[in-house]
């Protein structure tokens, strides 16, 4: 009887171990509310809701776009016209490193550049809730022989060279991109910038290391901005072609051989070249008003070096004669802009400028008693020339 009641409790004691070890397993794998495995849950209601007001398909096509200064992770889904529209931003929660490009294991970059996730590249059961990987390095990125590996979009905010996003987030990620696979969609395309490729946002980053490999991402960029279609991508000659068609049906693009003769849909290559003169030509305005805004207070600064009160002012003064004057010199620049052929071999800028003309303004004053002619007359300042006594 003893040893029966024995048996019984150890049976118990196993049929108790058993259900624990299979409740912890399913929590594992269920919420609270009951959704099931974590990869196979459904989008969230409001994510639900801009899909039925845009219009959209769940399983139409997805697009991706990074941002680092911004923090932002865009998800873009494609429209029954075939172009895409956006359907949510979310903020990243955490990204390492800095503006630039990951370049070997253990530097703890996140990635820039155009990556291209297919089904194999996600992980159900990720640590860090849900991921996929980027792919990196990918063929761009092999071809400058960098190297590293598992980064990721991934939950759990946490991040050593991946874009971290937190579990609710990278849950509607991972589903979207799960509902575009089942459409039929074999890879959607990541793009990784480190800001928003705008004129401004060039220029401000002109002198960068960086600024060659980050013109080369813009093209793709523009290729996007314009066509609103994610931009076929190839890699040859080291650098990153867009929307290229070989002229030789079947020759192969090489990350490191020579790139193959090709073009460019000619509506998509009239557009892209447009957006980016209209760029360079606001990049040149940008460059050239921050010189003469240095060179201004460096002569302000020579001048009144002892009296910063009379140098604000001065500076202030000039500032407004020169915001006045600059719309009229734009124009007059513009009209005598050259042209520049877009394939010209390492151009800087899609138009060369003509002279910078000078204007008299508080200079002009200064040391001709108020005629603009007289300023003129006099040329411009000379930060090392005797300075004049000031008046009582």
């Amino acid at each position: 009887m003893a040893q029966g009641i024995a048996r019984f409790g150890r049976t118990t004691r196993r049929a108790l171990a058993a259900l624990a070890l299979a409740t912890v397993l399913a929590g594992c794998q269920a919420d609270e509310l009951g959704y099931g495995p974590k990869h196979q849950r459904p989008v969230s209601s409001d994510v639900k809701s801009k899909l039925t007001s845009l219009g959209m398909s769940l399983t139409s096509p997805i697009m991706l776009r990074i941002f680092k200064q911004d923090s932002t992770l865009e998800v873009w889904k494609q429209t029954k016209s075939g172009r895409y529209a956006l359907l949510e931003s979310f903020e990243i929660c955490k990204w390492s490193g800095e503006f630039g490009p990951k370049k070997k294991e253990g530097d703890r970059q996140a990635p820039e550049g155009f990556y291209e996730i297919t089904p194999a590249l996600m992980n159900p059961n990720s640590s860090y809730h849900l991921a996929f990987n980027l792919g990196y390095p990918n063929k761009f990125d092999r071809a400058y022989n960098r190297t590293g590996s598992h980064l990721m979009v991934h939950g759990a905010c946490s991040s050593r060279g991946c874009y971290a996003m937190t579990d609710a987030q990278v849950q509607d990620i991972y589903a979207l991109a799960r509902e575009s696979f089942k459409g039929g969609q074999r890879s959607f395309q990541v793009q990784a910038f480190p800001f928003r490729m705008t004129a401004e946002n060039m220029a401000a980053h002109r002198n960068s290391e960086h600024y060659d490999f980050w013109k080369m991402l813009k093209r793709g960029y523009d290729h996007f901005e314009v066509t609103k279609v994610p931009p076929k991508t190839e890699v040859c000659e080291k650098r990153y072609v867009f929307d290229a068609v070989p002229l030789v049906e079947g020759v192969p693009f090489r990350a490191t051989a020579k790139c193959p003769e090709y073009k460019v849909p000619e509506s998509v290559e009239m557009a892209v070249l447009k957006k980016q003169q209209k760029d360079e030509q606001k990049i040149i305005e940008i460059a050239e008003a921050e010189a003469r805004a240095e060179k201004r207070k460096a002569q302000i600064a020579a001048i009144f070096g002892n009296n910063p009160d009379e140098a604000a002012k001065a500076d202030a003064e000039q500032a407004t004669a020169v915001a006045a004057t600059a719309p009229a010199e734009a124009a007059s620049q513009t009209a005598n802009m050259t042209p520049v052929p877009a394939d010209a071999p390492s151009q800087q800028t899609a138009f060369a400028p003509t002279e910078e003309k000078s204007s008299g303004g508080f200079f002009g004053r200064l040391f001709s008693g108020g005629s603009p002619d007289a300023a003129k007359a006099q040329g411009p300042v000379d930060p090392n020339a005797p300075v004049p006594p000031a008046k009582p």
